[in-house]
């Protein structure tokens, strides 16, 4: 027995040097990013900003391939068959967890994808348009229980956490408010600005320069307090929904069963290029905060995520169609 384990480990490490050879000329041709969302949006944004500093570093075109539908499921899908070589990854958002219990998906998140890091997070903040009468957040609660269902709120996508925070917030709030998901949150800024919608729930990252511009009014923010991403405005924690929180977040993922020394030189990319000054800057400027996690920290995270709404979307009966 012990013979057989001393063998074993012998040859283990007599073919490491030769894999590790082969692996250390990664990466030998470009490398693809996928951002399931559509151009516009703040996952394009985000992953925009660290693109040229990652692609620096690794000596090749890091390229990205906006893969948009479904609320982010259409370039998951293809992330979770592409060949775990490192020639494939994915920035994630935070549809990543929420799918996971929405939807029929051909993979599980944490089987099918090896996280590397987060990249940042950051509030989600209820607006209204500018021509809407709403100037607080209790204007809208008072609104909408004296007329249920006749104030429409948009997000990103159904089941995003934009929409399964919100209605986190009306189910402890006994209120209603009726749904209008966009595909992606581009489309859906773009409506929110133009006053199609009269409410919108949203990562800050798309939407800080129309705040600023004053055609959207910030409502409340889902971080546990304030935030100098929005500042002057409570969060709903502190509006009297007690314990409220729903950060949004960026992922890094690679394939699973993506050999550890090609893994291990993207984490240590990806962490250079989230500590450049300018890389840093440029997010925290966009309304996030630039996490840069190890890969531990990141797994559990998603799996905290992953159980935490998916209580949510099962307790509302949110479906694909709602």
């Amino acid at each position: 027995m012990h013979r057989r384990t001393l063998l074993a480990g012998l040859a283990a490490g007599l073919a490491s040097p030769a894999v590790l050879r082969a692996q250390s000329a990664w990466p030998d041709r470009s490398i693809r990013l996928i951002v399931p969302w559509p151009p516009g949006g703040s996952t394009d944004t985000i992953a925009r900003i660290f693109q040229p500093k990652l692609s620096e570093l690794l000596g090749k075109p890091v390229i990205i391939d906006n893969r948009g539908g479904a609320s982010g499921s259409i370039g998951a899908i293809e992330a979770a068959r592409a060949a775990a070589d490192g020639s494939t990854w994915m920035l994630a958002y935070d549809n990543e967890a929420t799918n996971q219990t929405l939807m029929r998906l051909p993979y599980k998140a944490l089987e099918a994808f090896a996280p590397v890091s987060l990249v940042a997070d950051g509030p989600l903040a209820l607006v209204a348009h500018q021509s809407t009468p709403y100037r607080s957040f209790q204007d809208v609660v008072a609104a909408a229980k004296a007329a249920p269902d006749t104030i429409s709120f948009a997000s990103s996508g159904v089941g995003g956490l934009a929409h399964v925070a919100t209605t986190l917030l009306q189910q402890q709030g006994g209120f209603s408010l009726v749904h209008v998901p966009y595909r992606g949150g581009g489309p859906a800024v773009q409506d929110a600005v133009a006053g199609n919608v009269p409410l919108f729930m949203s990562n800050v990252v798309i939407i800080s320069q129309h705040i600023k511009a004053g055609t959207l009014r910030p409502l409340g923010v889902t971080t546990a307090g304030e935030t100098r991403h929005v500042p002057g405005v409570k969060s709903f924690a502190q509006q009297g929904f007690a314990g409220f929180e729903a950060p949004t977040w960026w992922a890094f993922l690679g394939r699973a069963g993506t050999p550890e020394p090609i893994l291990a030189r993207m984490r240590e990319a990806l962490a250079e290029a989230l500590a450049d000054p300018v890389v840093r800057s440029r997010i925290e400027e966009q309304g996030a905060d630039v996490r840069a996690t190890g890969p531990e920290e990141c797994r559990q995270f998603l799996a905290q995520e992953i159980d935490r709404w998916g209580r949510v979307i099962r307790d509302n009966n949110i479906r694909v169609d709602s």
